[in-house]
């Protein structure tokens, strides 16, 4: 009896779900069921000419990424004796500077990553100066991130801008707590030398270059659950609330998408609507921040020196430290000091507002610098 009453009310709870694009249920009045299907991340039906297109897209693809980084490789080696040592290529404050609003003027990170390592393979710029410059389109990278969250709480205020505005001011502030101290540690691997060729050789040297950038696909092989269509009621998938998934999933689409831009402004729309919480989306925009290295490692090693492939390996390495130390012992109260902060800044207009400012006086600041100090190295 007790039986036949349990099927009845499980009738009754999916007579109240709404199907939508066949994948979860939303509820359109109080007494209707939210209902998600466990689908994972990666459990997607593809027709055959799907793959065929995209195959035929990315063979004229990889085709441009080489051809440009050979353009850009004879126009840094035109225009390098003109603007060495000059304003914004300095000193290594305003490569900082010159990355950090590169990255903010053209919404995203690599091509500005790819132009100081044409740049330092041109003999411009000081092997620190590539340094800097390419942490700084990394810490200016997400600032799309921020922008798309103001266009979407401007478009939709229904709803709370806490949500989609914060995605935003997470990815930001994510990025500097792991790239500020994980550029320290590429600095000290820099300058102790631990990647020179006396210690590595050149082989060596692209595959610890390989392993590094492609640590995700052995996190995700380890964590990532088995995933099935069966229907789980009313609650979250159990992938999303697992640290070190989001972490290996956010490596995983940066290292597909080849931007962390891409991947992170994913997160605004689905925080917006619930789908993901933000304190979920801080380990994936970590990952995602150490993956987007990928394509800058591939320019680096197509230069014609090896030292190039070490700016970009002892970035890579700095931050991957850094962001699974965060993971294994100081997740919990990053994460509450992000949200507090979070919280805090889209409370009022006035926090907002200084929040935003300084994220444009401290680059200029640090680029300004170039005027007043100038050194090559």
């Amino acid at each position: 009896m007790a039986k036949t009453s349990e099927a009845k009310r499980d009738l009754e709870r999916e007579a109240n779900l709404v199907e939508v694009d066949g994948e979860f249920c939303v509820p359109f009045e109080a007494d209707q069921t939210r209902h998600y299907i466990d689908l994972g991340p990666f459990e997607l039906e593809r027709s055959s000419w799907y793959f065929i297109k995209k195959v035929l897209f990315f063979l004229p693809a990889i085709f441009l990424f080489i051809l440009a980084i050979q353009l850009m490789k004879s126009g840094a080696q035109a225009v390098g004796p003109q603007i060495e040592g000059q304003f914004p290529f300095a000193n290594g404050l305003s490569t900082l500077g010159t990355g950090w609003l590169g990255a903010y003027f053209v919404l995203s990170g690599s091509p500005v990553a790819a132009t100081a390592i044409s740049l330092f393979g041109a003999g411009t710029i000081s092997k620190f100066q590539a340094f800097t410059m390419l942490s700084g389109s990394r810490l200016g990278a997400s600032f799309i991130v921020l922008l798309t969250g103001f266009l979407y709480a401007t478009k939709h205020k229904d709803r709370p801008r806490g949500d989609s505005i914060g995605i935003g001011i997470q990815a930001m502030v994510m990025t500097a707590i792991t790239y500020i101290p994980g550029m320290m540690i590429g600095f000290a691997i820099i300058r102790a030398g631990w990647l020179d060729e006396a210690h590595l050789p050149g082989w060596a040297l692209f595959l610890s270059g390989l392993g590094v950038i492609l640590v995700a696909f052995n996190l995700i092989d380890r964590v990532l659950p088995q995933v099935s269509s069966d229907a789980t009621a009313s609650k979250r998938a159990a992938w999303l609330k697992n640290p070190w998934t989001m972490f290996a999933l956010g490596c995983l689409v940066a290292t597909l998408t080849l931007s962390v831009s891409v991947a992170l402004t994913v997160l605004v729309p689905l925080a917006a609507k619930g789908y993901v919480k933000r304190d979920e989306a801080l380990p994936y925009i970590m990952g995602a921040n150490i993956t987007t290295l990928a394509d800058t490692l591939v320019v680096a090693m197509l230069q014609p020196t090896p030292v190039a492939a070490q700016v970009v390996l002892a970035e890579a390495i700095g931050v991957t430290i850094v962001s699974l130390i965060i993971l294994a012992f100081f997740f919990q109260p990053v994460k509450r000091t992000v949200i507090g902060l979070d919280d805090w800044l889209v409370a009022t207009n006035l926090r907002l507002g200084i929040f935003v400012g300084g994220l444009f006086l401290l680059p200029v600041a640090f680029l300004a610098s170039g005027f007043f100090f100038g050194s090559g190295s």
